[in-house]
């Protein structure tokens, strides 16, 4: 009965792909551009979380959390302009496969032959959890996985107060969610997840969590043997095709910077996209430095030409958010429904 149950919900949300807040994919970008989507406004209502909004539109707790500093994750307040960060600087090419840049928490998946990308926020490792960098591939697909707990994750979760069972069946309440893609690296998932809003934080024991619901649409898309690619990118540099050069920026990694000097980062990442594109900005430094020592999740201008972040922001036309907040029973590994609509105002899709 689980697995009719589990098969009723992949072909239920594969027929919801293309709703908005479903899936973020984007058409690849047109040749001398390497970003994607667009920043939006939404306006809350009383009954919002930052979480709701951040999930919906397939944005992370960090991600949402940076963009809109000093608003309460659980109480916005009705009428509060969240910024939903719904653009990205594509990670270095080649774009194969599933690219995972950590320090960004976000997965991109070029599927082969296809002129699209899809990207979703993941859970990365707690400290001390290091995941590998490097490439593996994809090595098996497990629907409703079980989870034997290594004795010293029991004995950590233990020390912290927080004692865990040795087993857990496969169902909602399991950790590794009800689909999960195995990669070539020993115990190590891109899997669903029984507490969805802990994606985008660090929170995993080397796996990947992704909400319940992407990892379906991942789940029917990917192949045994597509390639993934771990990468550690505190700093992307982008140009949006029209002159201007962008820079997103994330905390370094501290399991591998190995005490690397981040400016000295941001610096090599700036000429090395400006060697491989074969042109030479006009490079605003100060806002490197500034962009090093208080990292920006949304890609921010560098140069001094055209509006600067906060002036593109203001000039963005907020939407009513009007979509029903996701609720406690979807804090599990079954993927819920897209919250539905409570008024009839349209919404692009991000």
């Amino acid at each position: 009965m689980k697995k009719l149950i589990l098969s009723a919900a992949i072909a239920a949300l594969s027929c919801a792909a293309g709703v908005p807040g479903q899936a973020a994919e984007f058409p690849l970008p047109p040749k001398g551009s390497n970003m994607v989507g667009g920043l939006q406004v939404v306006i809350a209502r009383h009954q919002d979380t930052l979480l709701d909004i951040a999930r919906h539109y397939d944005v992370g707790y960090n991600e949402i959390r940076a963009a809109n500093p000093g608003v309460d994750p659980w109480l916005p307040g009705a009428g509060t302009r969240v910024v939903v960060p719904t653009q990205y600087i594509l990670p270095p090419q080649p774009w194969n496969g599933i690219i995972i840049n950590i320090p960004e928490r976000r997965l991109f998946y070029f599927p082969k032959g296809q002129n699209v990308v899809y990207t979703y926020p993941v859970g990365i490792f707690m400290p001390k959890w290091p995941d590998p960098l490097g490439s593996t591939r994809i090595i098996a697909k497990v629907k409703n996985p079980t989870w034997t707990v290594p004795k010293n994750i029991q004995e950590e979760h233990a020390k912290d107060g927080d004692p865990i069972p040795a087993f857990f069946p496969a169902g909602p309440d399991n950790p590794m969610g009800e689909l999960a893609l195995e990669t070539g690296w020993s115990q190590i998932f891109i899997h669903g997840t029984n507490k969805p809003w802990g994606v985008g934080m660090r929170v995993s024991h080397g796996c990947f969590h992704v909400y319940p619901e992407n990892e379906v649409q991942l789940f029917r898309m990917i192949s045994v043997g597509t390639p993934v690619t771990t990468i550690d990118q505190p700093f992307l540099v982008g140009t949006d095709g029209q002159g201007g050069l962008y820079m997103q920026s994330f905390k370094p990694v501290g399991a591998y910077t190995k005490g690397g000097n981040p400016q000295q980062r941001a610096v090599n990442a700036i000429s090395g996209f400006e060697e491989t594109a074969g042109h030479n900005w006009q490079v605003n430094w100060q806002q490197v430095i500034n962009l090093v020592n208080a990292p920006n999740t949304m890609p921010t201008p560098i140069t001094n030409t055209g509006p600067s972040l906060q002036e593109r922001i203001a000039a963005i036309t907020a939407k009513p958010y009007d979509y029903a907040p996701y609720g406690d029973d979807a804090n599990q590994a079954s993927p819920p429904p897209a919250p539905a609509p409570v008024e009839s105002a349209s919404r692009a899709n991000p």
